[in-house]
């Protein structure tokens, strides 16, 4: 099990203690198949972007070494072009399974735009926690690829494609969750090759063009906004901070976040959800509202399990019913990494806060309107 010192940040009144802390990291970790690879749960899939998210966690409770073999994964099955695909099989790693797909094989492959992006987010997170100049060298090809890749589907208005066909070609759609990721993920892309001394002024120019979409122009999107995410993830991604992120929040504070249980995934559904619940408590932090964010992480403990110190993923609160019955190695991880900045972990205040991430070119430098 982890150490205890190794959590002392994970721990927040209310929320985790100590022991609730190891146990929840030993949670993930027993999740983890041997190969590296963190899929939703044991048999479950493994989508590349919770994949990063519970590697991250890892990371924030000291396991650097589950972390790396995460990352590893992800190296040694990038495709040529830099991308992943939107799933892979881990339903034969259960005894007795009737696995049509083996372990570690597709299941999906739409590529998605931000869940290829996202691993430049936990490979600058694993650095910052771990200070291996070593790991960032043998990793630096795995995100060159995959940003280069992102940004080959940029779209004229600074908004990012959401998937690449197989016939390579791509929608001109683009979504406002995905992007804010996105633009999280080229910053911390950029704070590697800034570290690295290696200029890559394409994907200042495309960072900041990017982020201009995200605050200004909204209907270059698709219309989510019935989805939470579509809501916080502004904020989350670190595009959006100060009064213009307070007010967004508080414009529909009330449409999303159910009182004593947490946060909806849509706003026409009875639906409370632990991994959208945690993110809005991260992005609260971003935006300094760190005793909002520590009610959002205490109202959703209703949403732990005892045995195993997990989450389930949901809870229809019209049925008093669990849905669906899965404790999901992401929710998990999403819970921890928010405490973790709550906490001041440095690696994970610097990723989510982002003051010094850099912003690539101004608005006005890139020539956008």
């Amino acid at each position: 099990m982890t150490s205890p010192g190794r959590t002392e940040h994970l721990v927040l009144p209310g929320v985790l203690t100590a022991e609730q802390a190891e146990l929840t990291v030993a949670g993930i970790a027993a999740i983890q198949r041997a190969d590296g690879a963190i899929p939703w749960f044991t048999g479950g899939h493994l989508d590349p972007w919770d994949h990063v998210e519970a590697a991250m966690a890892l990371d924030a409770a000291g396991e650097h070494g589950r972390a790396e073999a995460a990352y590893r994964w992800l190296a040694d099955r990038q495709n040529t072009d830099g991308s992943w695909y939107a799933s892979y099989s881990y339903a034969g790693d259960v005894p007795g399974a009737d696995a049509a797909v083996a372990p570690g094989e597709p299941l999906d492959r739409t590529r998605e735009t931000n869940f290829v992006a996202y691993v430049a987010v936990g490979i600058w997170h694993h650095y910052l926690s771990t200070g291996d100049d070593a790991f960032l060298e043998r990793l630096w090809p795995t995100l060159y690829a995959a940003v280069e890749f992102v940004l080959a589907l940029q779209l004229p208005g600074g908004q990012i494609a959401w998937k690449r066909d197989d016939d390579g070609g791509f929608p001109q759609e683009a979504l406002l969750t995905g992007s804010s990721s996105i633009y999280q993920a080229l910053r911390c892309a950029l704070a590697v090759a800034d570290y690295r001394e290696e200029p890559q002024p394409d994907w200042e120019l495309a960072t900041g063009l990017l982020g201009h979409a995200v605050l200004h122009h909204p209907e270059r999107f698709l219309d989510k906004g019935r989805f939470s995410m579509d809501w916080y993830y502004p904020v989350l991604g670190t595009a959006l901070r100060g009064p213009a992120a307070k007010q967004r929040i508080e414009a529909l504070w009330e449409t999303f976040v159910v009182p004593g249980l947490g946060v909806r995934c849509v706003s026409d559904r009875p639906w409370v959800t632990g991994g959208e619940s945690a993110e809005l408590a991260l992005a609260l932090w971003a935006m300094g509202e760190s005793d909002r964010a520590v009610e959002i992480l205490a109202d959703i403990q209703h949403l732990r399990t005892g045995d195993d110190g997990m989450y389930w993923t949901g809870y229809v609160f019209d049925d008093d019913a669990v849905w669906p019955e899965e404790r999901t190695s992401w929710t998990a991880g999403a819970l921890l990494l928010a405490v973790a900045a709550l906490g001041g972990d440095e690696a994970t205040t610097a990723v989510f806060g982002g003051e010094r991430l850099p912003i690539g070119l101004a608005p006005d430098d890139a020539g956008c309107c």
